[in-house]
Formats: structure tokens, C-alpha cells, sequence
């Protein structure tokens, strides 16, 4: 009798299962040397240790990080956006 009570309670929830909120993703960025959120898949110049190079923002591991894309840095290829940024920590307008 009690199997037949536990089995029958058991039923209806498959079906209370699909009702539940998707989950969220994580809302995954970079950060740029002066700290404003860069999107992953966004390309910027970055200036680290005296050396400057162009990089993208990367998932790796489930980490997101900065992976290199070339020696030196195309001031007419970068975004208007870090143009300006990189001119404001070099103090040139």
C-alpha cells in the first residue's frame, strides 16, 4: 500500500520539472588596463610590462583572458572607443 501511495506522489513531478526557470549564463568580460568591461571577442590594444600588443578578449578554461593577436598596436584598426582610451593613458589627445 505505501509503494503504490510513494509511486502515485511520484507521477506528477516529471511533469512539474519542465516549469522551472532556464538558468542564467554567467556574464563573462575582460577588463582593460584602466578597468572598463571589455566583451569577449572584442580586439584592443593593450600596453603590459613596457610592450605593447593587439589582443583579444578569450575564453580559456572557463576563464576569460587576453590572448595576443599581434606584435604592436594599428592605432587606424582600433575601435574609435579604445583609441580614445589608450590616448587618455598616454596623455595625448
Amino acid at each position: 500500500m505505501i509503494r503504490a501511495l510513494v509511486l502515485l506522489c511520484s507521477l506528477p513531478l516529471p511533469a512539474w520539472a519542465g516549469e522551472a526557470e532556464p538558468a542564467r549564463g554567467l556574464d563573462c568580460y575582460c577588463t582593460d588596463s584602466i578597468g572598463d568591461r571589455v566583451e569577449l571577442g572584442e580586439v584592443i590594444c593593450l600596453s603590459v610590462g613596457g610592450r605593447d600588443f593587439t589582443a583579444q578578449c578569450q575564453m580559456s578554461l572557463n576563464v576569460p583572458m587576453w590572448r595576443e593577436v599581434s606584435e604592436g598596436c594599428v592605432a587606424a584598426a582600433l575601435p574609435r572607443r579604445a583609441a580614445a582610451r589608450l590616448a587618455a593613458l598616454r596623455g595625448t589627445d
